[in-house]
């Protein structure tokens, strides 16, 4: 509860238009990114900014949360990663203001919050040990919000509040709880702090047993399909209009099974208020045999896109039939589902409900193997299967699209299946899979579907495709993805049998400084491979002699060479779940 002594009821105590100074430290307890919108020049009139990106932090005294808008002019201490979770603060200045008028579903107008238009970040406070100079013992996520009364039912220790702190009607819509939205832009939910392909917030989460939808005893009874792709793709070439595709909007009920899930693509702009800017592209096919793309807009994206995944069977009414813009593969049309013109409703059913007659296709993998990918040639698209022995630090580059403000987030894996001598090497950017990628460790089982070959004359490796995805050790993947039963598969599971736990427990690598391909040994191999470069006279010592030098702090800071106690559980996981 906030007492008198909090800075932040100090800070705030009269009303105020003009900036206001908190000399004391204030603790960050989070950063969240979104997209800017048409509403920018209004909240931030004075600012010229080239980035797209907004940030609110949530920071803490110690004795209650409150809830800012960066300025941004402060946009780079986030992208610096100086003002990051945990960091204190000191001689903050804010500035009144009032955030977006929330949506109807999420309650009613505009709210008073406030803005940082400046601050001097003391330190890093965050760590294993928590953050420094916090009251022992205190929960941050239970302090009450500044302003707000405290709930003797979630704190039972709580007192009541002091007749003082208590706001008054100047500041009665402070009382309440902050909306969890982005506070200066009109977007359904935050983007993730380092790139755009993957997702954040508790919308995008999975649902528990979304294998069944709710209406699971009809759609058992009933799983029938009064259309098909092959007709709406006739009716749709044809132009005559039919009842089928009359003004787009498909009449009737699709029954398809899912054969592969791109990432989710975000295409919010600074001139767009689109509320939910979001897209991911399923390919599909039905019992006509035709294969075409289904694409999940908006709100539809948000809510689906992680209970979806390959092999699932999905029924859904509510559709427009679009031209494809993607005529690959004869596919001349995409299936379009949105929340609106017309409302799209999907099912997910189970495999057993279908009757005997309707056969769909199954995704089909090819797996290659260490071996095989020594002559793979370049560009050609595969799956492998591997057990991590290294996971490299993820890493940012710019987008090489348009003007290159956005930034793609890769990192290094190195796999082996014990059928080559050389690693499997991969370049794996985002596949909208964040929870996957954090599970990504040494002794993990990983499986990599649809990647591309990049080969050149000093070396090769795999990278992704727009259907790329990754199953991993203790995320449950295993168990229910059709691979499992593929003889490329059990062979590696034998072989994985026979592995040295210790062997391979020795050699396991995390993060660190990686470069693919390695660099030359030394100058002088380096210069051979240089038409018209001198080697200096310095040269003859090896490049790998200068960075011995640098190796104790590098192995200290950034690679981790030595088996700790979550390498072991991997191996229980690993043991378990394969």
């Amino acid at each position: 509860m906030a007492s008198v002594s909090c800075p932040l009821q100090r800070t705030f105590s009269r009303p105020a238009t003009s900036p206001v100074l908190c000399p004391e430290r204030l603790w960050v307890l989070s950063v969240q990114r979104y997209g800017r919108d048409r509403g920018f020049s209004l909240y931030f009139p004075q600012n010229i900014s080239s980035s797209d990106s907004l940030y609110d932090a949530t920071l803490t005294d110690g004795d209650c949360r409150l809830r800012v808008t960066l300025d941004p002019s402060l946009n780079r201490l986030v992208e610096r990663n100086v003002f990051r979770c945990g960091a204190q603060l000191r001689h903050v200045t804010f500035s009144p203001g009032e955030s977006v008028g929330e949506e109807e579903e999420g309650g009613g107008g505009g709210r008073r919050t406030y803005r940082l238009v400046s601050v001097e970040v003391a330190g890093d406070g965050g760590g294993e040990g928590g953050m420094e100079g916090l009251t022992p013992g205190v929960e941050p996520e239970r302090l009450p919000w500044y302003g707000a009364q405290p709930d003797p039912e979630r704190d039972p220790g709580s007192h009541p509040a002091d007749p003082a702190l208590t706001p008054g009607p100047v500041h009665l819509e402070r009382a309440q709880a902050p909306s969890l939205l982005p506070l200066r832009a009109r977007r359904s939910c935050y983007l993730p702090l380092w790139n755009n392909q993957d997702y954040s917030g508790p919308a995008w989460r999975e649902t528990p047993n979304a294998e069944y939808s709710e209406d699971s005893d009809q759609d058992v009874e009933d799983v029938r399909a009064t259309v098909t792709l092959a007709e709406l793709q006739e009716d749709f070439l044809s132009r005559k209009g039919g009842a089928t595709a009359r003004r787009g909007v498909a009449r009737g009920v699709l029954v398809v099974r899912v054969l592969n899930k791109s990432r989710v693509m975000y295409y919010g702009k600074s001139d767009s208020n689109c509320l939910c800017p979001y897209k991911a592209v399923l390919e599909v096919c039905d019992v006509s045999g035709c294969v075409c793309v289904c694409v999940l807009w908006n709100s539809v994206c948000v809510s689906w896109y992680g209970r979806l995944r390959p092999g699932q069977v999905l029924k859904t009414r509510g559709f427009r039939v679009k031209e494809s813009y993607d005529t690959r593969d004869h596919q001349h049309i995409e299936i379009s589902l949105n929340s609106r013109n017309p409302s799209a409703e999907i099912s997910i059913v189970p495999e057993f409900s279908l009757s005997a007659e309707v056969r769909l296709l199954c995704p089909s993998y090819s797996f290659c193997n260490g071996t095989g990918l020594l002559s793979c040639p370049h560009g050609n698209i595969c799956d492998v299967i591997g057990l991590v022995v290294f996971s490299g630090r993820p890493e940012r580059i710019r987008s090489k699209d348009g003007q290159g403000k956005e930034l793609l987030e890769y990192r290094w894996l190195r796999l082996e299946d014990g059928t080559s001598d050389q690693p499997i090497m991969i370049k794996l950017f985002s596949t909208s899979q964040p929870e996957t990628h954090n599970k990504i460790l040494p002794l993990s089982v990983v499986v990599c579907t649809r990647l591309q070959m990049v080969r050149d004359s000093s070396c090769c490796y795999l990278t992704n495709t727009t259907y790329t995805q990754i199953y991993c050790t203790g995320s449950g993947h295993h168990s229910v993805m059709p691979y499992r039963k593929l003889r490329p598969v059990r062979q590696f599971v034998q072989w994985l049998r026979s592995v040295d736990d210790r062997q391979v427990l020795s050699r396991a690598v995390v993060g660190g400084y990686f470069i693919y391909p390695p660099p030359p040994v030394s100058l002088d191999a380096y210069a051979k491979n240089r038409k018209g470069m001198t080697v200096p006279a310095e040269g003859g010592r090896s490049l790998s002699g200068r960075l011995s030098d640098f190796s104790t702090e590098r192995d200290a800071t950034s690679v981790s060479r030595q088996p700790s106690p979550w390498l072991l559980t991997a191996v229980k996981e690993r043991r378990t779940s394969v």
